[in-house]
């Protein structure tokens, strides 16, 4: 089935807005995704007829912020294939993911290990680091093979009796590899440990099935997934929500409080303390609700037409070398390369000269970089409103840097 690109491109305000007197050509996705006129209005609607905060008010205004920040857990929830009480809404992926390290971390105790992979973000890094350092843990890495995968095939030698978690990138935020995420949920299972997947790179490709997956924990950001800023989601498990204790505590997330003793709401309550982020939350499920009405199978042939394309395109010219798979199997559009003595930030501004957008650097993926004994890439990412003049574009500025360079 076809796509009709340019009206999904109607529904982004700003792709109309020109770069350097030249038409925008985005493909900057994975750091940050467009937002849709449904998203918009989501919010605008929010700001002007509903502002007010949310739970503990009983006038009118609250009791409609209330409905609207719940039903956009409920789109949430949705979207994920979950119950809504088990979809807490955070300021981001990273918040997601740090909640999990004091609120499950908690939990663990000295000599207990967590798995990661060498292409993790440094927001699946850091915070186990941190937690490792102040709970005396140990932290396992998984190995990379020279496709840009997790290597499933280590599993046996780095996952052990010890091991307590997998936390694990669903897609890599640089190669593009889909993880194999069976393989990783048996491996843990077989120990009794849980799994978490990092689904900021997947989230903006179309509702998931997170029971089918098998898993316990997921995360993922709004921003990259057609949403406002300032807001991300945290999914877990019913059961271990309930075994967790709260990461901050405040308003809201509260049963009773004295002096002496104080009770937890319950999940997801317990782990949402404050006034949460309202407008972003319900601005959140417009976008899963957008994604929701869109037919991913037309989408995920459109953006892999175009992955190939730009991959076509790169193989044609000398200098251009792939990090990560070189075909569209088990793969998403996120595509990283290098251009042979050129520094990724040089190709990113001559692009951008172009009014073309990628992203360039180490992507906030330090060891992966690390691994391919590299600085950096220049990585564009593939949306449902990009089409073939933003890839052409693309190759074009990558010809041209070559030439400059020459």
């Amino acid at each position: 089935m076809s796509v009709d690109v340019a009206a999904i491109r109607r529904q982004f305000p700003i792709l109309n807005r020109p770069i350097n007197g030249k038409p925008l050509h985005y493909l900057d996705n994975g750091a940050s995704a467009q937002v849709p006129q449904a998203v918009l209005d989501a919010v605008h609607a929010y700001e002007t007829t509903s502002r007010a905060n949310v739970l503990r008010g009983v006038h009118a205004l609250a009791e409609a912020a209330t409905e609207a920040y719940e039903n956009a857990r409920a789109e949430v929830a949705q979207f994920l294939g979950v119950p809504a009480e088990e979809v807490m809404f955070t300021g981001g992926c990273t918040a997601a993911i740090n909640l999990v390290a004091h609120s499950y971390g908690s939990l663990l105790r000295p000599g207990d290990e967590i798995v990661l992979s060498e292409l993790e973000h440094h927001s699946n890094i850091v915070p186990w680091y941190q937690l490792a350092q102040r709970a005396g843990l140990r932290l396992r890495p998984l190995p990379v093979t020279d496709e840009g995968r997790i290597d499933v095939a280590g599993l046996p030698q780095v996952v052990t009796e010890r091991t307590r978690l997998i936390s694990l990138a669903h897609v890599s935020n640089v190669t593009g590899a889909v993880l194999d995420v069976a393989a990783v949920v048996a491996a843990a299972r077989a120990v009794g440990a849980r799994v978490m997947l990092d689904g900021a790179q997947r989230a903006p490709h179309g509702p998931l099935d997170l029971p089918g997956l098998g898993i316990d924990f997921y995360a993922f950001a709004g921003h990259k997934a057609y949403g406002p800023n300032g807001i991300g989601v945290l999914w877990a498990r019913k059961e271990l929500l309930e075994a967790m204790p709260p990461f901050m505590g405040g308003g809201s997330m509260i049963g009773n409080v004295t002096f002496e003793a104080i009770t937890w709401a319950p999940p997801p309550r317990r782990f949402e303390a404050g006034t949460p982020p309202i407008g972003p939350a319900i601005g959140l499920g417009a976008a899963c609700r957008w994604m929701m009405e869109q037919d991913w199978t037309a989408l995920g042939g459109h953006e892999m037409a175009l992955t190939q394309r730009l991959m076509d395109g790169l193989a044609e010219t000398s200098s251009a070398r792939l990090i990560g798979p070189a075909g569209l199997q088990g793969r998403l559009p996120v595509i990283s390369f290098v251009l042979d003595d050129i520094h990724p930030h040089d190709v990113a501004q001559i692009l951008d000269s172009r009014g073309v957008a990628v992203r360039a650097g180490h992507h906030c993926a330090q060891p992966l970089m690390e691994r391919f004994d590299i600085s950096g890439t220049t990585r564009a990412c593939i949306a449902p409103y990009n089409d073939t003049g933003d890839i052409d574009a693309l190759i074009d500025g990558v010809r041209e840097t070559v030439r400059r360079f020459a």
